[in-house]
């Protein structure tokens, strides 16, 4: 089986960021298949990048490298890194945006800074192309990991709130808005009765099309988070959803 890189950015398609890192990735390493994890997270908004890193990567074939660069500290002193955890490796910044995706996998993390194996002319503005590229293609040659640099402990960054319990309810907050506009929450699926956004109770439901035409309600989301949508319509937009508002489910 080819080794497989899934690349994950904030890079958009129309500046060619993305097809650099894939001309470093192949010049090294030619029998790679790439993937396109996304490329439309917000800019740096590493949150964002982490909650799709979390929602996907188990999805992947074991051995997969997730090249994952949503880099806001570019050129500072934030850590550049290689880890292996489970069955996957991870190369990127150490700023918050593999957080999600370690802690689901409650696996021990193997991390180490990268050191060596870079291109040999460094800009210090993109580190896509010429730190975490090369890398993560000589670790998809097979490289051993342990090989980049030297092993460092892993420090969880990211800004994550829990839900918070108030008697038989569970608050949480929006924390990402998809495509469609449905509004992802921090709150985990499970069996709920009800929920609350602003001021309105609504219904949980079991698949999308279960909800009335018009009224917001609450599924259980690809994301493995409760999700607030407005059925074959566009919650975000409708309602003018922001990040941070308050959403509560009322347990069994």
């Amino acid at each position: 089986m080819k080794s497989l890189i899934a690349i994950l950015t904030d890079y958009g398609l129309r500046d060619g960021f993305v097809g650099a890192l894939k001309g470093v990735t192949l010049s090294i390493n030619p029998e790679v298949q790439i993937v396109d994890l996304s490329h439309q997270v917000r800019p740096f908004d590493i949150l964002e990048g982490a909650l799709i890193l979390k929602a996907h990567y188990s999805y992947f074939p074991k051995g997969t490298v997730f090249l994952c660069v949503v880099d806001p500290g570019v050129g500072s002193e934030r850590m550049p890194v290689a880890i292996r955890s489970g069955n996957y490796f991870f190369v990127g910044p150490n700023n918050g945006i593999f957080d999600l995706a370690l802690r689901s996998m409650g696996k021990q993390i193997e991390c180490y800074r990268i050191e060596r194996f870079t291109l040999p002319r460094v800009n210090e503005t993109f580190h896509g192309r010429d730190v975490f590229a090369p890398v993560a293609a000589h670790i998809s040659k097979g490289l051993p990991i342990n090989e980049v640099g030297n092993p460092v402990s892993y420090t969880y960054i990211l800004d994550w709130k829990e839900p918070k319990e108030d008697g038989d309810v569970l608050w949480g907050e929006v924390v990402y808005i998809d495509h469609f506009g449905n509004c992802v929450t921090n709150l985990p699926c499970g069996r709920y009765i009800e929920a609350y956004f602003r001021d309105m109770t609504i219904r949980v439901v079991p698949y999308f099309l279960k909800a009335e035409k018009g009224e917001p309600a609450m599924v259980c989301g690809s994301f493995g988070f409760m999700e607030v949508f407005l059925p074959m319509d566009n919650l975000h937009e409708k309602f003018k959803v922001l990040k941070g508002e308050r959403v509560g489910v009322k347990k069994v």
